[in-house]
């Protein structure tokens, strides 16, 4: 059997984990790959792992012995697709690995934000309480989860997650349909109807042409004023800028992202360059609990190993 030279592009996204592939094979790990070193460390890969670098149609075609694009993640939207399609090689992905952890990290994020925890840090530090009257301390107005509703736009696992624990806590979760869809399927809500009902709106969503800026200016005045407004997606999702003013003009009770448009953002952010007591962002580690990467990288592993026997799984294309 011929020699398979396996190329990890950003190991360093796979802390800690050993590879276990049961063929012929050279492992070549690049602890992180530069959009000036694709090219580079692409050179002789018949398998390539990739989590976020981009491998491009010129990258492919400089590549014919490439025969497998291995995406440490689920999403792929920095794999060109197309390119992929038109050359033969399997694109496959992660699926379900960090529903639970994802799923858990937005109901950090709207349980902190409904009960304001950032604004009492902030006034704790402060020193409100120690000069308070009393022994206790009432700034910003706290809101329980138990009654409120809310709205999931994305319906698979860690949507529906996130939903199971949200019941839990006494809310009424409804889903909401794509931003122009035609006739709305049973179960949803039109996409508008879940603007104007949900206390919490969630986005679960892949980006796309469709789903890039769902939630705008326009999107944001539809919401109720007193609305907490989760990504956990991605960051294209929202248009940042229409995000803060309405935080800022309190057209929107907070906001708790772990996603932005930029990652890193090297060139900064608009959610980074303010700084407000019902804002919360995360560094995109969501879905990075001790127990989801490693399921994450037993799944790579058995990726790899089944489309070696000819028994490719969780195919893209």
């Amino acid at each position: 059997m011929q020699t398979l030279t396996v190329v990890s592009l950003d190991q360093d996204t796979l802390i800690n984990q050993d590879y276990h592939l049961d063929f012929p094979h050279q492992l070549v790990l690049h602890a992180s790959t530069s959009p000036e070193q694709t090219d580079a460390h692409l050179a002789g890969a018949h398998i390539a792992i990739s989590n976020k670098v981009s491998i491009t149609a010129e990258h492919m075609a400089a590549n014919p012995q490439l025969k497998l694009i291995a995406v440490a993640a689920t999403g792929y939207d920095h794999i060109d697709i197309q390119a992929a399609r038109e050359r033969g090689i399997t694109v496959c992905n992660i699926r379900g690995y960090g529903n639970d952890s994802v799923a858990e990290h937005a109901f950090m994020l709207m349980i902190a934000l409904m009960r304001q925890l950032p604004a009492y840090q902030r006034d704790v530090a402060a020193g409100l309480w120690a000069s308070s009257p009393h022994a206790f301390y009432f700034g910003a107005p706290m809101r329980d989860l138990n009654g409120k509703t809310l709205g999931i736009f994305g319906r698979g696992g860690i949507g529906r997650a996130l939903a199971q624990r949200a019941e839990a806590f006494g809310m009424r979760v409804i889903f909401g349909d794509h931003k122009h869809a035609g006739a709305i399927r049973p179960d949803y809500l039109k996409f508008e109807e879940v603007l104007a009902q949900a206390d919490v709106l969630s986005l679960h969503c892949p980006l796309n042409e469709d789903t890039r800026h769902m939630i705008g200016e326009t999107e944001l005045k539809m919401m109720k004023p007193q609305a907490i407004l989760i990504n956990v997606g991605r960051g294209g999702l929202v248009d940042e800028q229409a995000l803060v003013a309405a935080l800022k003009y309190g057209q929107l009770g907070g906001a708790g992202f772990d996603v932005l448009s930029e990652e890193p953002p090297k060139n900064g952010n608009p959610l980074l360059n303010t700084r407000l007591p019902n804002l919360i962002v995360t560094p995109h580690m969501a879905w990075g609990s001790q127990e989801a990467m490693q399921r994450l990288f037993e799944m790579l592993n058995d990726n790899i190993r089944a489309f070696v026997r000819g028994e490719a799984q969780n195919i893209v294309v």
